[in-house]
């Protein structure tokens, strides 16, 4: 058993910095046991989307595990093919069923592409914010330029933005621009889909904290006031990210990880915003 708690992780206004994701993790029955035994071992984050298709698992996992609904923070996203005003009225209710509850904590659109429009997108969120169903509105895969014009457009505030981030794709100039904002950033990916392990820089870390590469990677993005939500099936992995919380970085650790010079994205589909001219 952890010698962590829930209230050992540190949170950015009421959201845990440390949660599960869900990406990829498609079958039913361990799907759901992962979600379960996150929430036993401590976590109180869990992260899903439309897209992953894994909703009523995640439902079930929360249902079977003994942890109140109000003490999770849960948090889906609106895939991009439901992005028109209907479609997210009608694509969040559905998530709503599929998962088991009567609201969402963070309700993200998945990217700026494909059906998303700003001013209709943006409104139903809006409107879906006011009546209760969601209680943060959140954008994920958004560059400063979205950001900006969803800024312009709504009256509510933007809570989060999920991106990928980790030790090969630091997202020093959005972290730039979003440290002067109050929008926290959300880490997709933050173990770079198991390439941290391995890796010299952070193995040796590692090995001075007696840690894995992992625990690493996320005390780092923990050090730089990024939330992360590494995906995870098995219990030994889920208990490895948990520890990640016992990992303290000297400043000298963290200038070594901050050095490493790369941008290596590990999604990257065609119709991400920096895939597209500024004007698509």
């Amino acid at each position: 058993m952890s010698e962590f708690t829930s209230d050992d992780v540190p949170r950015a206004n009421g959201m845990p910095r440390l949660g599960l994701g869900t990406w990829e993790n498609t079958d039913p029955d361990a799907c759901a046991n992962a979600v379960e035994t996150a929430l036993e071992t401590g976590y109180r984050h869990i992260d899903t989307a439309q897209a992953y298709g894994n909703e009523e698992s995640v439902g079930r996992g929360l249902a079977n595990a003994d942890v109140d609904r109000e003490d999770v923070f849960l948090a889906t996203k609106v895939w991009i093919d439901h992005a028109d005003h209907d479609g997210v009225i009608e694509s969040t209710e559905e998530s709503l069923n599929k998962l088991g509850v009567d609201y969402l904590d963070l309700l993200y659109i998945h990217w700026p592409g494909r059906t998303y429009d700003p001013e209709e997108t943006l409104s139903a969120l809006e409107e879906l914010k006011a009546e209760g169903t969601i209680k943060h509105i959140g954008v994920s895969n958004f560059e400063r330029r979205h950001i900006e014009e969803a800024q312009e457009i709504m009256d509510e505030p933007i809570f989060a933005n999920q991106v990928e981030m980790h030790p090969f794709l630091q997202q020093r100039q959005l972290r730039s621009f979003m440290d002067e904002t109050d929008i926290e950033l959300v880490a997709y990916s933050p173990l770079a889909r198991g390439d941290v392990f391995g890796d010299d820089v952070l193995g040796d870390i590692a090995a001075d904290h007696d840690a894995s590469e992992a625990q690493v990677a996320l005390a780092w993005l923990r050090e730089k006031g990024v939330t992360a939500i590494p995906k995870a099936t098995s219990a030994d992995h889920i208990v490895d990210n948990w520890e990640s919380l016992g990992v303290e970085l000297s400043d000298a650790e963290l200038r070594r990880i901050d050095a490493i010079d790369t941008a290596e994205r590990r999604v990257d589909p065609g119709f991400a915003p920096w895939n597209a001219l500024p004007d698509q």
